[in-house]
């Protein structure tokens, strides 16, 4: 018996299967999400080329994963696409589990008007490679959809402007939406799972305005997508909220350059016209140096337009973790 011959009779008695002569061992890859058995496989028609490439299409996941998919629902799309997110969830929940604990500094904040109701809210990721991702825009637009929605359906009369706060916690909860089941928490884990990067849903903040009320806006550094509709993403937002009581030409444009002035000045509250005018330090809003004309206070800026300042939100992303680190 030749070494070559011997070396197979080996192989095979370890096996207890293929005889002496039989062909070269195969040795296969390990399948991804091994954890459940494939249901019976399908035939070539019925797991077609050009059911895989909808599927592969619709979902963004391996052809491996779509195939597997597809044969163990027999066929049927739509349950395939659901095995498929279930086995991306559970596959997120395991890496957010072993990633839990590691540093969010990064992220962006997400802004998102739809008529009067505006919605801002911070996503954080580890890196600021991630936080380009569209993957991870995607899940910055759905916080601020679910955000929206859950202010829509809040059944209030208004008579004046509303304002809330979402933490982190309840964001989680909160359900996608009419068109996708489960909350955000479960979207958290899939966008983990994806990009292998610890990730929070830190807050979130609401305003609703009757007629006679303005919201302005802004975005340091923003970006658009096509694919993300009318939502602006970018590393500070601030939400103005001011009382007109008629609706003016330019008051986009004020809106805008009053939200830039929140986002520079960092003030802490409105204040009054009647405050003196401050420095630098000053933290009343009213009283600060105008950021793009410091020679006059925002006070003496807004006065003349016709409109009072009655709140506004800022946020920044990332605030208040250096101070968690050093604390």
């Amino acid at each position: 018996m030749s070494l070559l011959r011997s070396f197979r009779f080996s192989l095979a008695a370890r096996a207890g299967s293929c005889p002496v002569g039989a062909g070269p061992l195969l040795l296969q890859a390990p399948q991804p999400w091994h954890t459940l058995r494939p249901g019976p496989r399908l035939s070539s028609s019925a797991c077609s080329k050009e059911l895989l490439m909808k599927l592969r299409r619709k979902t963004g996941y391996s052809f491996v994963n779509c195939k597997k998919a597809l044969e163990t629902c027999g066929g049927d799309l739509k349950q395939a696409e659901s095995w498929l997110h279930k086995q991306a969830q559970k596959e997120g929940w395991s890496r957010a589990a072993k990633l839990h604990g590691r540093k969010t500094k990064e992220g962006l904040i997400g802004l998102l008007q739809d008529g009067n109701t505006t919605v801002l809210v911070e996503v954080n990721c580890e890196t600021d490679f991630v936080s380009r991702n569209l993957k991870f825009q995607q899940l910055v637009q759905q916080v601020a959809l679910g955000t929206l929605l859950h202010c829509q359906n809040l059944k209030d009369q208004l008579s004046t402007y509303s304002k809330g706060f979402l933490n982190s916690s309840e964001l989680s909860e909160l359900p996608v939406g009419p068109e996708r089941e489960g909350c955000l928490k479960d979207q958290l884990a899939l966008a983990i799972g994806k990009l292998g990067e610890n990730m929070t849903l830190k807050r979130a903040a609401w305003v609703k305005v009757p007629a006679g009320f303005y919201v302005g806006s802004y975005v340091h550094g923003a970006m658009h997508s096509p694919s993300l509709h009318n939502l602006v993403l970018g590393k500070y937002g601030a939400l103005v909220i001011c009382e007109t009581s008629e609706r003016k030409a330019g008051l986009e444009d004020l809106g805008r350059r009053l939200g830039q002035h929140v986002v520079g000045m960092a003030p802490l509250s409105v204040g009054s016209l009647d405050d003196e005018p401050g420095g630098e330090a000053e933290t009343k809003m009213l009283s600060q140096p105008y950021l793009l004309d410091p020679s006059i206070t925002l006070g003496q800026y807004v006065q003349p337009q016709g409109v009072s300042v009655v709140d506004f939100v800022r946020f920044e992303c990332g605030e208040g973790e250096e101070a968690a680190e050093a604390e």
